[in-house]
């Protein structure tokens, strides 16, 4: 059968288009300055189930709400004085913050499994800016089938799902996820490592509560936490072969992802820049997986500033599957 999808232009039409489709309680993928979500009505069940059919994920792993600012926000969560100061610093921009979840706000239970928390995220990229205030708040995971490679670009999202809509902007400026916070109190606790740098945010909000890993990689929920916040998941960011990680040289079968002196097959960055890498970590994994090689593996990579949003991905797209 052949693909009903459809690729809508980023322009006041397509987005116009985009929202209708979000009012009727559709399915559109979406960019944002991370990766491309797949968004649907925060308070729409049947839109929200909609998402958890289309990417096969598990419901107890809850999704994302985007919100337009922080006064809208406020009406889905509670804030303190603490998630004041790091809305103020840090968004709109790649920052997700877990916050308690204010009692009869118009969300559907789908997004916080179940949680009483919700994490809220305010993006930077105008075409997500523009549906959220549009339509309102959209929950939105990254546009691929559960567990597997994110999408960056608008072909990485129609090779992942089928029949879906996509505005098509472009490749993602960031191109890994959101950094994800619970703020609890006067503290703060990373839960996910991601494109705002560990660093700048203990520089506004003092060190978290609970000290980081030494490895700086994002918390495992198999601590006993369980899963409270999306990209929680041992095994997560997959690509179909296995992926093995500290590599300086390549087997013969395994495609190579390099990174400052180690060349590969491609690289994340010749120059050894973290942003950079981190812009092109998602690209070349779906390199790496449509080259036939039997395995991936990947140079080091410091962890340091954005370098702990890289090595928790591959930590995860490298961790046995479940």
């Amino acid at each position: 059968m052949a693909s009903k999808s459809r690729i809508l232009l980023p322009d006041a039409a397509g987005i116009a288009a985009a929202a209708d489709v979000l009012r009727a309680r559709g399915l559109v993928a979406v960019p944002t300055e991370t990766v491309y979500g797949l968004a649907a009505r925060a308070d729409d069940g049947a839109a929200v189930a909609g998402i958890y059919a289309a990417k096969g994920r598990p419901s107890f792993n809850p999704l994302i709400v985007h919100v337009a600012n922080v006064a809208q926000a406020e009406t889905l969560a509670i804030f303190s004085p603490l998630a004041h100061t790091l809305a103020e610093k840090f968004l709109p921009g790649p920052l997700t913050l877990v916050l308690p979840f204010r009692a009869g706000a118009p969300v559907a239970s789908l997004v916080t499994a179940g949680l009483e928390t919700i994490a809220l995220r305010c993006p930077a990229h105008p075409v997500m800016q523009a549906l959220v205030r549009s339509v309102g708040p959209l929950a939105a995971p990254s546009a691929n089938a559960s567990g597997r490679i994110s999408p960056t670009r608008a072909e990485h999202v129609l090779a992942s799902l089928a029949d879906v809509l996509v505005i098509d902007a472009g490749p993602c400026a960031a191109g890994v996820e959101s950094t994800i916070v619970a703020v609890e109190g006067t503290g703060w606790r990373l839960l996910r490592a991601g494109a705002v740098a560990v660093e700048a945010i203990v520089a506004v909000a003092g060190e978290p509560l609970t000290p980081l890993a030494a490895s700086g990689e994002s918390p495992s929920p198999a601590g006993g936490e369980g899963i409270v916040a999306p990209g929680m998941m041992a095994s997560h960011y997959a690509p179909q072969q296995p992926v093995r990680l500290e590599a300086v040289t390549a087997g013969p079968d395994e495609y190579h992802i390099g990174f400052g002196p180690v060349a590969g097959d491609a690289t994340l960055s010749a120059s050894g820049d973290l942003t950079e890498a981190a812009a092109r970590l998602f690209d070349l994994l779906h390199v790496a997986q449509a080259s036939g090689r039997a395995g991936i593996a990947v140079a080091p990579v410091p962890r340091h500033g954005l370098g702990l949003a890289i090595n928790d991905r591959l930590a995860r797209a490298a961790a046995p599957r479940g």
